[in-house]
């Protein structure tokens, strides 16, 4: 039987750490300035309702259907194209910085040799490099380049997101267990096929599902990349935005969300096959 005065042995290690939480915490709330009370005044509620009130009706005109239908084409034109570049980009990178691949590794036990590391390096700092500025940055950099449309999107997306696609690809084929590889590379195998074999059909779950969050992520980005000229549905909230016009930014908020649930209902139907 437990004793009455039984405590848990974790419970001042807990204690300690949520101390420790809070305190890093609270200078970033200062730092922030976050003020919750600012949202309970009354002229700040009475603000944000004339705005929210101002999107209803949503618009359903046949004219701005047709301009919204080739609005969202375009956003997922956008998004598809760009994850399609940053995979070209993301997925030899990805094998290079890890240490999947490494015929070192096998023989030691999983610890590499100096100049497998001295190789890797370069490519995780390129991966670190692209993924560290942001989308919206490399959107305006390309619409100066290119000019005003969604190739500044695509572009912006496929450099950013091979950076963050490598970088978890890459973690992804050291997390998962290299046994089998090791075998098939002591075997004899080469070393992509020890891959296909050994690595990529227990990674193939967690890879389908990243990279589909991921193209629901590149949705979002392209709209929000819309707002400095790069196409899409984000082009045209702004331009609706700019003429008042709340209906209209209702309607393609609501499109946005279907988009978004059908992100999430593709990559539950991909992950159960691959389950």
């Amino acid at each position: 039987m437990l004793r009455s005065d039984s405590r848990d042995p974790a419970a001042v290690p807990r204690l300690l750490l949520t101390a420790l939480a809070i305190a890093l915490l609270w200078p970033g709330i200062r730092l922030s300035e976050l003020d919750l009370g600012v949202l309970l005044a009354a002229d700040s509620q009475g603000e944000m309702g004339r705005f929210v009130a101002a999107f209803w009706p949503p618009e359903h005109g046949r004219e701005f259907l047709d301009l919204l239908l080739a609005a969202t084409l375009q956003t997922l034109a956008i998004a598809t194209a760009g994850m399609a570049l940053a995979l070209l980009i993301a997925v030899p990178a990805a094998l290079l910085a890890s240490r999947a691949l490494s015929l070192t590794a096998a023989a030691r036990g999983g610890r590499p040799s100096a100049l497998g590391q001295a190789l890797r390096w370069p490519v995780r700092a390129l991966l670190i490099f692209l993924r560290s500025v942001p989308e919206i940055v490399w959107a305006l950099l390309f619409v100066r380049a290119v000019g005003l449309g969604p190739t500044a999107g695509v572009l912006a997306i496929a450099i950013t997101y091979a950076g963050m696609l490598g970088k978890v690809y890459a973690e992804i084929f050291e997390s998962v267990d290299r046994r089998p590889m090791h075998a098939l590379l002591q075997g004899g195998a080469g070393r992509l096929a020890a891959f296909a074999y050994g690595i990529l059909p227990n990674a193939a779950s967690e890879l389908v599902s990243y990279s589909v969050y991921r193209w629901e992520c590149a949705i979002r980005a392209s709209v929000v990349m819309g707002f400095v000229g790069a196409g899409g549905l984000g082009q045209q909230i702004d331009l609706s935005l700019r003429m008042f016009a709340g209906g209209e930014v209702a309607s393609m908020l609501l499109t946005f969300l279907v988009l978004v649930l059908l992100a999430d209902g593709l990559s539950r139907l991909l992950r159960g096959r691959l389950a």
